[in-house]
C-alpha cells in the first residue's frame, strides 16, 4: 500500500481517538456536575475512577484548534466534498446579524459567548455548539469507511507519491546546473496535479492534451481556485514556458528553483 495511504490512515486513527476525548471534555465544559454524574453512574458510583477520568480529559478550548486543523487537512486531501460542511460547524455564518440557537457555533464557543433574553434567560451558549462538534466528529468519522471499502479510490494518494518523487528528480537535476530539464519536469508535475484536481471536481477539460493555462482558466472559471492562486499558477506557467520554449533567454536557478517551490506548494494546497 503507497506510503501516503498509511499516513492518512494513521491520521485519521489519532483523530478519531482524540475526537472521543474532546467531545466529553467539551461536554464537562458544558454540563459540569450533570456530565460528571453520567461519568459516575458509567464507572458503576465509583467516584474516584470518576474523578481520574475526568482529570485525564484535555481542556477543550487550547486542544480543538489543533485537532480542527490536522482534521481539515485531512478531510480537503480525502473527503473533499464534506469540507464546506466541517467548516460550517465551527464558522460563524457570514450572514449572522443575530445570535441565535440555531446559528451559534463552536467559533463562539471557544469565546465563550452567552446570549441572554431579559438579561437571564440563556437563549444561546455553549451547549448550543455541542450538536456541530458531534457533526464535525460524524463528518471525520465517515473517512473510516473510505480507508476500509475495497472501493477507495488510492489513484490520488499513489499520484501524491509520484509527483513528489518528480519534483525531487527536478531538484537534483537544478543542483546540477540543468535548468531546463528542471523546469520541465516541474511544469509536468503542475500540469499532472492540475488536471488530477479537474477530474475530482467532476470538470471536463474539452482539449484532448490540455496546457497548463488551459487547466488553469478551466479551475478559475468553475470557481475551484481564486484569482490569486490563478494569478500564481498562470507565473509558474510562464516560468516553465521559458524552461520548454524560450530558446532566447536562459532560465536561471532562482527561476527554476522559484518554480520546484511553488509547484510543491501548488500540490499541497490545492484540491
Amino acid at each position: 500500500m503507497p506510503s501516503k495511504f498509511e499516513k492518512y490512515k494513521d491520521d485519521f486513527e489519532k483523530l478519531s481517538q482524540e475526537s472521543t476525548l474532546l467531545y466529553e471534555s467539551f461536554l464537562h465544559a458544558c454540563y459540569g456536575q450533570e456530565f460528571k454524574d453520567a461519568i459516575i453512574e458509567r464507572f458503576g458510583g465509583d467516584e474516584a475512577e470518576t474523578q481520574n477520568y475526568i482529570s485525564s480529559l484535555p481542556d477543550f478550548k487550547s486542544t480543538y484548534q489543533e485537532w480542527y486543523s490536522e482534521s481539515l487537512a485531512l478531510i480537503k486531501q480525502l473527503l473533499p466534498d464534506r469540507l464546506n460542511d466541517f467548516i460550517r460547524h465551527y464558522q460563524k455564518p457570514k450572514s449572522r446579524k443575530e445570535i441565535t440557537f440555531e446559528n451559534y457555533r463552536i467559533e463562539d464557543a471557544l469565546q465563550g459567548l452567552m446570549i441572554t433574553r431579559n438579561g437571564h434567560e440563556v437563549k444561546a451558549d455553549a451547549k448550543s455548539a455541542v450538536p456541530h462538534l458531534k457533526q464535525q466528529i460524524a463528518i471525520l468519522d465517515s473517512l473510516k469507511k473510505r480507508f476500509e471499502s475495497s472501493l477507495f479510490d488510492i489513484k490520488q494518494l499513489v499520484q501524491a507519491d509520484v509527483l513528489d518523487s518528480e519534483l525531487d528528480s527536478a531538484s537534483l537535476l537544478s543542483k546540477h546546473k540543468f535548468y531546463r530539464a528542471a523546469g520541465a519536469v516541474a511544469g509536468v508535475v503542475l500540469e499532472k496535479h492540475l488536471a488530477e484536481v479537474c477530474s475530482q471536481h467532476g470538470i471536463t477539460v474539452r482539449k484532448k492534451y490540455p496546457t497548463i493555462a488551459d487547466l488553469n482558466e478551466t479551475l478559475k472559471s468553475k470557481d475551484v481556485i481564486s484569482t490569486s492562486q490563478w494569478r500564481f499558477n498562470q507565473h509558474l506557467a510562464d516560468i516553465r514556458n521559458l524552461c520548454d520554449h524560450n530558446k532566447e533567454k536562459e532560465p536561471t536557478k532562482e527561476d527554476v528553483d522559484g518554480l520546484i517551490e511553488g509547484v510543491t506548494k501548488v500540490i499541497k494546497t490545492v484540491f
